[in-house]
């Protein structure tokens, strides 16, 4: 991450839909960044899209991951580049208020509360000589 973002999008650019030889995920991010742009200061100085080999959900084609310092990260499956931007931008908006990152399915927007593969907790782990917790 560059140090004016806290936040992170993670777009798999190797899954392709079953059957099909196409690879959504570079649509995605493409798409994606735009309507960032677009949403302006509410979410753009944040969040850093990009995109990564596999995220090991081949079968639920786009997989797309939030990140954030000391949040809980999520996994979500089945997302159309062609109708699901506004979603994933809108939870980027929510995503971006919350302290920990941890929100329920039915607070998500559209899609994303039915489509959700992994809620990971934030990482903290404590160094053995000390009482400071790293993440």
């Amino acid at each position: 991450m560059n140090r004016t973002t806290s936040h992170r999008i993670t777009v798999c650019t190797s899954c392709r839909h079953t059957g099909e030889a196409c690879r959504p995920g570079y649509q995605l991010i493409e798409r994606l960044r735009s309507a960032i742009a677009l949403a302006g200061d509410s979410v753009a100085e944040d969040f850093e899209v990009s995109g990564t080999a596999c995220m090991a959900a081949c079968k639920r084609a786009c997989t797309v991951a939030y990140h954030g310092t000391r949040k809980a990260s999520y996994l979500f499956g089945d997302i159309d580049p062609d109708e699901d931007v506004a979603d994933l931008v809108e939870f980027a908006r929510q995503y971006a208020v919350l302290h920990d990152g941890w929100c329920s399915a039915v607070d998500r927007p559209g899609k994303l509360r039915r489509t959700t593969l992994a809620r990971i907790p934030a990482t903290i782990m404590a160094i053995e000589d000390s009482l400071e917790p790293v993440s």
